[in-house]
């Protein structure tokens, strides 16, 4: 009984959990050359969870990150252990075949099939009657067709983790089994930052920098022993396998979504499992459950058998052998808890996986191997991380479980553009919220926040509390308007109030808007380090004489992006925050979906470089309203007290002032080309201000608008979003954002020197701007060809309004590798391919819309419509 080996009395990194996850890290942080790691278990290898996992790999998912990371899975489990060991991991290329009952399913498929071809992954969609011949023993008379991925599989959990563990172990790894852990050392350092020291066991105690909780549906017990909050759930997952099925050895597995099944080939059985609406939770997660199974469900489960026998009518004939029923850990947003946990460092997650981290494993692995040994992942891993959730929800029992509940509930559904949550609504409102649901504002849900999408011209939509999609006895919201736009909206063509979104954006473009920004995160950076700080953390130089506001971005090591925010150096003054504090400071506005991960990055950087400056976080305290468009100035000279002028007020400079007897910060800045002005305003302030501003606006048409109208018009502009046009994968550089870098001064900043490197070399990949004449939707992931070659994928798409045309943006490559110049852009054919059909596009170096920046600065020419639409064209 005891451990199977000694414990060490230290160690570089301890991975807690012997399922798939704490498998392949250990076995990727020994390929990187730390071999004084240590892999404890409390049971056995694959004890948990990943004992009884389906182990299926599909390659396609509508990312691009994630193929990635599910190619690189595949690659470790068919190839690299096999060379190393000399041992077979039970993977089995049997293919996965995709089923569509409808055509907004096979139109989903389609685009997997154009992604996949830009990562070189072969895939085909087939009629009903060539699925048949593939499938002989499927019913195929409800297909509306399929999608075929001939090298797809089936992964062994007990082969895969017993061969990484001796790959890891014949590289200098020790695993430890039979040895649980009781408790998490952690120390406070001279600055006050929490740091992991140990990890306690019944048979000793192990001395470690680094913790990584792989321990699945036991990770939120895990992070309790080191004050780390793990926000997840733990479910019933089940599936049965069936007697032997005569006609069914080398059939692919199956995905019918559908139906919400799954049939996995398992030697001449199959497999059945699925997600329901009504899973059952497991609230008294027990230490002692290892190679155990719950009791199945039956009255929860018998949908499943009922859509596998629609699909495989020989199953009505067949006897169940076994069913399978255990835990599974699921999130509040259907991807995996990784990184580093803000409140202790050193104390990394790799756990959350809903059910799909035997497929995602290797990739995963790797990624928490370079996170842990580098600092930060390889790859655009911000949707895993956990620093995407606000500190306020973390632990939020009633957020964990409603949107975990949804997330499971809705696994199988088809993955829109323009998906939102019904649950757990309403966490985070600004002082707007009520007003701007009585004007029939449709709101997008950020991270907690509610933020504006559109505004419905039929009337309020406000949004009600989750009614759990009918499941557990609760009855369903009736005569629920806000679900009602939304079902509108779940298409892949333009959703019927495109013309909606449209009057938004022109309204801005011709008069003006006003949108609530208000969800935005506003931090201050203060103190005797404040400056130095600035210095290093921005890419663009902020030291600007008070008064001003910089456009910049943050970045990491490697010079990718970690963020891009507007900085405002300060007026000293006694005043006290939110508007004028004393000594050196800065204002940060950053995009409120992102602001936590940029709170977590600033205070991971003033730590790492012992600087003495404080960050305060004003988002909650202080709301902001946008004016934009050619007639903002008028309506905003009524209620301003200050000159608005060009020269008194310029473009990028900011002001204290009085707005109707309130002091707002007003910040000459646009984010969608035009004239016009933030007003940041405490909270109390807020209503009074907003209410001047429409009655001032009233003369001049002044709507609401939303962030659809934002989207549209900003990539009309060509600004960048964050996580879709600029990921911490991007540099400014290939991002076209070279402008922000202060690389003409001798200032240092975090990242320099790798963009200093890129700049010499010459960019192997850069961001293009692409028009097509057809009016057909297009909303990212769409593959890019030039001269018929894939070269990259759009990273955003939408419809620009004032250029009549739909835009879109992606990032290119070489294939021979070598440089992306504009030589290379502009003497390339281009051509786009949505959902198999492939467009002609027109590449741009510069915006297709005010290329001059004339507007911004509040040139309109007299007849400027006019100009401009035949510049267009």
């Amino acid at each position: 009984f005891g451990p199977t080996k000694p414990l060490p009395k230290s160690a570089e990194a301890v991975v807690i959990g012997g399922g798939s996850l704490g498998c392949q890290t250990v076995y990727h942080l020994a390929k990187m050359g730390m071999t004084n790691v240590v892999l404890l278990e409390r049971d056995r290898l694959t004890a948990g969870t990943t004992w009884h996992t389906a182990g299926l790999l599909w390659q396609l998912r509508p990312s691009d990150v994630e193929v990635e990371l599910l190619a690189h899975t595949r690659q470790v489990i068919s190839h690299d252990l096999e060379q190393e060991t000399g041992l077979e991991t039970g993977w089995i290329q049997n293919g996965g075949l995709f089923i569509a009952s409808n055509k907004q399913r096979l139109d989903e498929y389609k685009r997997l099939m154009s992604l996949g071809k830009v990562y070189g992954i072969e895939s085909h969609v087939l009629s009903p009657a060539e699925t048949k011949d593939l499938y002989p023993l499927m019913n195929v008379d409800d297909l509306y067709g399929t999608l075929y991925v001939p090298k797809d599989g089936t992964m062994d959990p007990a082969g895969t983790c017993t061969t990484l563990s001796r790959a890891a172990t014949a590289r200098g790894a020790t695993v430890i089994e039979n040895c649980p852990v009781t408790g998490i050392q952690v120390s406070t350092d001279d600055m006050g930052v929490k740091r992991v020291k140990a990890v306690e066991t019944l048979h000793g105690t192990i001395q470690t920098p680094v913790v990584v909780n792989c321990a699945g549906v036991w990770a939120a017990k895990l992070g309790e022993m080191a004050g780390v909050k793990v926000p997840l759930v733990a479910m019933h997952h089940a599936y049965v396998v069936t007697e032997r099925i005569e006609g069914i050895q080398n059939m692919p597995n199956v995905r019918d979504h559908d139906a919400s099944v799954y049939l996995r080939l398992q030697g001449d059985a199959l497999s059945v499992g699925g997600y329901e609406q009504n899973p059952v939770f497991w609230d008294k997660v027990s230490d002692k459950f290892a190679f155990s199974l719950f009791d199945l469900d039956w009255d929860v489960f018998m949908q499943h058998i009922e859509g596998a026998i629609n699909r495989v009518p020989a199953l009505e004939q067949t006897g169940i052998k076994s069913t399978v029923c255990g835990p599974e850990s699921f999130t509040a947003d259907h991807k995996p808890l990784m990184g580093e946990a803000p409140e202790v460092r050193g104390f990394f997650l790799g756990c959350g996986f809903n059910s799909a981290g035997m497929m995602l494993g290797g990739g995963c692995g790797r990624e928490l191997a370079h996170w842990i040994i580098h600092g930060r992942p390889e790859k655009d891993m911000y949707g895993y991380d956990i620093r995407r959730f606000h500190h306020s929800l973390t632990d939020n029992n009633k957020w964990i479980r409603e949107r975990s509940h949804e997330s499971y509930a809705k696994n199988y559904s088809v993955v829109f553009p323009f998906d939102e949550p019904l649950a757990s609504r309403n966490m985070r409102t600004d002082p707007f919220h009520k007003v701007l649901t009585e004007q029939g504002c449709v709101f997008q849900e950020r991270h907690g926040w509610e933020r504006p999408g559109w505004f419905n011209q039929d009337g309020a939509a406000p949004v009600l509390d989750y009614d759990w999609y009918g499941a557990y006895d609760i009855s369903k919201n009736q005569n629920y308007k806000y679900n009602e736009l939304l079902g509108k909206e779940y298409t892949f063509d333009y959703p019927p109030h495109h013309h909606v979104i449209k009057n938004e954006c022109l309204t801005c473009r011709h008069g003006v808007s006003v949108f609530n920004m208000s969800y935005f995160g506003k931090f201050y950076l203060t103190g005797p380090d404040a400056k130095k700080a600035a210095d290093w953390l921005f890419s663009a130089d902020v030291n600007k004489i008070p008064g001003s506001t910089v456009y910049t971005c943050m970045l990491n090591k490697r010079g990718g992006s970690e963020a891009d925010l507007t900085v405002s150096r300060l007026e000293a003054g006694a005043a006290n925050l939110p508007l004028a504090p004393e000594g050196d400071a800065y204002y940060l506005a950053i995009g409120g979906g992102v602001a936590e991960h940029n709170w977590n990055h600033i205070k991971t950087v003033l730590q790492d470089e012992g600087l003495n400056c404080q960050l305060t976080d004003y988002s909650e305290d202080m709301g902001m309203i946008s004016i934009q468009g050619p007639k903002s100035r008028e309506v905003l000279q009524e209620i301003l007290d200050t000159d608005l002028s060009n020269e008194a007020f310029p473009f990028s400079t900011h002001k204290v002032c009085n707005a109707v007897g309130h002091k707002v910060r007003a910040m000459r800045l646009s984010f969608v080309g035009e004239l016009g002005w933030e007003l940041h305003i405490p909270k109390d302030s807020c209503l009074p201000v907003y209410q001047a501003v429409m009655a001032a606006g009233a003369k001049h048409s002044i709507i609401n608008a939303g962030y659809r109208a934002i989207d549209s018009l900003s990539i009309e502009k060509g600004y960048r979003h964050w996580h879709a046009d600029l990921r911490p994968d991007d540099t400014p550089l290939e991002a076209g954002l070279a402008f922000t870098c202060k690389m003409k001064s001798t200032i240092p900043f975090l990242g320099r020197a790798s963009l200093e490197k890129q700049k010499a070399e010459g960019l192997r990949r850069r961001i293009v701007c692409f028009t097509i004449d057809e009016k057909v939707p297009m909303f990212g992931l769409e593959a890019i060809f030039r001269n018929g070659v894939p070269v990259g994928h759009l990273r955003r798409s939408d419809y620009g309004f004032f250029i009549d045309k739909q835009i879109g943006y992606g990032y290119i490559r070489n294939p021979d590798g070598g440089v992306v110049n504009a030589d290379f852009i502009k003497s390339g054919k281009f051509t786009l391919e949505r959902m198999g059909v492939v467009y002609e596009a027109k590449p741009h170096l510069k915006s297709p819309f005010d290329p001059s920046n004339n507007r911004v600065k509040g040139i309109y020419p007299d007849n400027y419509h006019n100009v401009y639409k035949a510049n267009a064209q």
